[in-house]
Order: C-alpha cells, then structure tokens, then sequence
C-alpha cells in the first residue's frame, strides 16, 4: 500500500478548517476586520512586529526609537478587548500547530535521539 503523505496533508488542512479553535480564531478576525480603528492598529502592529523580525535576521540592532515604537503600539493594542480576544484565540489554536508540528517531526527527533 502506497501512502500519498500530500492527501494526508491536505486532509489534516480541511480538518482544521473545521476544529472549533480555528473557527473562534476566524471569528475574532472577522470581528476585528469589522472594526475599522481596531483593524488599523492590528495591521499595525502586524508590520511593525514584521518590520523589527527583519531588522533581527539581517543582525541590526532594535534602536530605542524602534523600542518606544514598539512599547506605544503594544501599549495600544493591550487597550483593545478585540484584538485581546484575537491574540487570546490565535494562541490556542499556535498550541495546536505546535502539536501537530511535534508528532509530525518525532520521526526526526527519533533518528537524531542516539
């Protein structure tokens, strides 16, 4: 029997369409999309986190400009009970990836274990 571990990976993606983690992280974005204010400072602070992981794989250092930026906005986002519910929503469901990331990757961490 052949095992075509793309269907088996296109299977795990429609079942987490369908997880109740992933169906509350949509609807937390969804009610964060329907705020206008609420989605522009999550957009925000979105490039901003992109902005500063680039700065950190090219090995420049955060300046304190970069620091403050990053306060302010963190300090904004803390503020918004939307994108509280969304961080709170995206990291239940980051469990569940880390989950599946740990099983699908034991074939390896058993090979290197010696």
């Amino acid at each position: 029997m052949t095992v075509n571990i793309y269907d088996s990976a296109n299977q795990i993606e429609r079942e987490i369409r369908q997880l109740p983690e992933f169906l509350a992280l949509k609807e937390a974005f969804d009610v964060v999309k329907g705020d206008e204010e609420a989605y522009a400072l999550f957009k925000q602070f979105q490039n901003l986190q992109v902005e500063l992981q680039q700065k950190q794989m090219q090995g420049e250092e955060f300046s304190d400009e970069d620091a403050a930026q990053a306060q302010e906005l963190a300090g904004k986002v803390q503020e918004s009970s939307l994108i509280n519910d969304l961080m709170t929503k995206e990291q239940t469901f980051s469990m569940i990836v880390n989950d599946l990331n740990r099983i699908i990757m034991k074939p390896i961490q058993e090979l290197y274990a010696d």
